[in-house]
């Protein structure tokens, strides 16, 4: 019995050897199937990253030739005008002399570009000739394009990054300009940009005015705030900036009347409205954007100047440049008012809203 219970203990130490090498490699297999599904794991985590970042920046891609798309397509009558004069100009003439830069001059000003901006553009080009001897004509064109550029050169718009909440955006401008319709593109383009938008129709001079904004306003499922024709302006902005405030809206864009430069009751009246902006944020409107018509070339200018004298303009808004070859008012209106451009009219569907690039805007111009 001794000798048979020595040999059972045997067998079961055996046993449990055996038990505890088969453990240890299921362990060990286990560690290893658990670290090679953390591997896969973090394999494929990655190329869903690299898959996400590639889907992201070629949907940013593809937004932007679409922009620049739509930007080419607006200023084809301009840049057909700009451009067929230019190269009339240009054939047969082999060097840059006194003759020369008059014929330029008087193309730019032919362009749209107004005297004033042309003769800036014209003593830079001259400047620049007088340094390097040997100019062609090519040479002629990249300074012609440097130089629109400089001038463009004021303040690159964006989207807003202030602190302060509502962003009230003021417009301005007479009648038929297309201010409404600009507000309206605006608040869609803020709903895009994933920003909650209320808009106010201040505008109460005309019934015709606030019906527009609230036929736009119902189209792109927007908020308004609105009273009848004859109520006071300053008192729909504050109901409007109060319900903003209230409901946690991020931007507030104001429908001002159309109003003349020689309307003084109108000019006060939009300083009673900056007023009340200012008494319920602690802040003026961050933005007080004047809408100018493109199609009107260098009386948009003037109207600008007016404009200017009674009021604190920060921003322009350049609607109907799809419709016009005058799209050379621009390079005239950065560089004589010295205020940037930020909104560009470019189609008249809602969504033909763009931030107003200048480096697209030349390169566009010089496609």
């Amino acid at each position: 019995m001794g000798i048979f219970n020595k040999i059972n203990k045997i067998f079961a130490k055996k046993d449990d050897i055996e038990t505890n090498v088969d453990n240890k490699k299921k362990i060990k297999e286990s560690k290893r199937t658990t670290q090679e599904n953390k591997i896969i794991s973090e394999k494929s985590s990655t190329v869903k990253q690299l898959s996400t970042e590639s889907t992201k920046k070629k949907n940013e891609n593809d937004s932007n030739h679409k922009i620049e798309s739509k930007l080419d397509k607006t200023l084809s009558k301009t840049r057909e005008g700009f451009f067929n004069k230019m190269k009339f100009f240009f054939s047969g003439k082999n060097k840059v002399d006194s003759d020369f830069l008059d014929q330029l001059e008087e193309m730019l000003i032919t362009c749209d570009i107004g005297v004033s901006t042309t003769i800036k553009i014209i003593d830079l080009v001259e400047r620049y000739v007088s340094k390097h001897k040997y100019v062609d004509q090519d040479e002629v064109k990249n300074i012609l394009k440097e130089q629109i550029k400089n001038l463009l050169d004021v303040n690159e718009p964006n989207l807003s990054d202030s602190q302060t909440k509502p962003y009230v955006i003021l417009f301005v401008g007479v009648n038929g300009v297309g201010k409404t319709t600009t507000i309206a593109k605006l608040a869609n383009f803020l709903k895009n940009n994933g920003k909650k938008v209320l808009i106010g129709a201040a505008d109460t001079f005309r019934a015709a005015a606030i019906e527009q904004i609230d036929l736009w306003a119902k189209k792109i499922n927007t908020p308004i705030v609105k009273q009848k024709m004859g109520s006071d302006p300053a008192a729909v902005t504050y109901d409007t900036i109060q319900s903003a405030i209230s409901n946690d809206f991020d931007y507030v864009i104001i429908d001002t009347a159309g109003r003349l430069h020689n309307k003084i009751n109108l000019m006060t009246e939009l300083e009673k409205i900056s007023s009340t902006v200012r008494k319920i944020t602690n802040f003026p409107p961050n933005e007080v954007v004047l809408a100018l018509d493109a199609s009107t070339g260098q009386n948009a200018l003037e109207q600008a100047k007016q404009f200017l004298k009674s009021t604190n303009v920060t921003h322009l808004a350049l609607t109907k440049l799809d419709g016009t070859a005058k799209g050379g008012v621009v390079i005239s209106i950065c560089d004589q008012l010295n205020i940037p451009i930020k909104y560009i009219g470019v189609g008249e569907k809602v969504e033909d809203l763009q931030l107003f690039d200048k480096s697209k805007f030349v390169e566009s111009l010089f496609n």
